[in-house]
């Protein structure tokens, strides 16, 4: 292996750097847009998910009311069917 010196003017290599730190530049530009991009992807997918548990709560709530009403009922006319039987005129108490 031959030891040959190889010279560069000072401005190619200068010129060369620069141009590097440009392009890391650039890219380095794209990716910040690119993680605004996603943080508000991101938030804005918090938002709906904030909406569909509130949502669900509501669902589920509706659901315990409509179930205890039908428990009360069904208990109501288990529990007190002469009641529910004097409300028909059909019927014979003989």
């Amino acid at each position: 292996m031959s030891n040959e010196t190889v010279t560069y003017s000072l401005e190619a290599i200068l010129t060369r750097i620069e141009g590097k730190i440009d392009k890391i530049d650039e890219r380095l530009t794209k990716v910040e847009i690119g993680v605004a991009t996603l943080t508000e992807k991101v938030e804005s997918i918090d938002n709906r998910l904030i909406s569909v548990e509130v949502t669900q709560k509501n669902q589920v709530w509706t659901l315990i009311i409509l179930l205890g009403s039908a428990i009360f009922t069904a208990g109501w006319k288990v529990f007190f069917p002469v009641i529910s039987d004097l409300s028909n005129p059909q019927h014979n108490y003989s």
